[in-house]
């Protein structure tokens, strides 16, 4: 429990950092980017599913590239239901979700190997 809140916290400073670099992206505030984060993670576990699997002949003749509109779309899905959160258009969604991607990887990894440091010195 303790692991998936540290997940969903981190999501959260991956979302501020992301509306910070891109313009066509705006967070209010730290509230709102809880909130951002909690809807996408309930969107990447119900909608996306179902996205990929209808998508799947347009994913195998992109070689995957067409995964990355599906995150967009739920980028933009997630804008349009949140009033504190704003994406300018598909192009801001998609670099959104790049650089969320990127983020959430690198912070991910750096919980993990403090964890791991930790685990060893036990």
């Amino acid at each position: 429990m303790v692991n998936l809140l540290i997940r969903f916290v981190i999501s959260a400073i991956a979302i501020i950092i992301s509306s910070f670099l891109l313009s066509g992206v705006a967070v209010e505030d730290y509230l709102a980017a809880l909130i951002v984060a909690a809807f996408l993670a309930i969107l990447n576990s119900t909608v996306r599913p179902l996205l990929i699997v209808l998508t799947i002949p347009v994913t195998i003749f992109t070689l995957g590239l067409f995964l990355l509109v599906i995150n967009a779309l739920m980028v933009m899905i997630a804008a349009y239901f949140i009033d504190s959160f704003v994406v300018v258009n598909f192009w801001w969604a998609l670099a959104f979700s790049l650089i969320l991607s990127v983020l959430n990887g690198l912070f991910s990894g750096m919980a993990n190997k403090d964890n791991q440091d930790k685990r060893s010195y036990r």
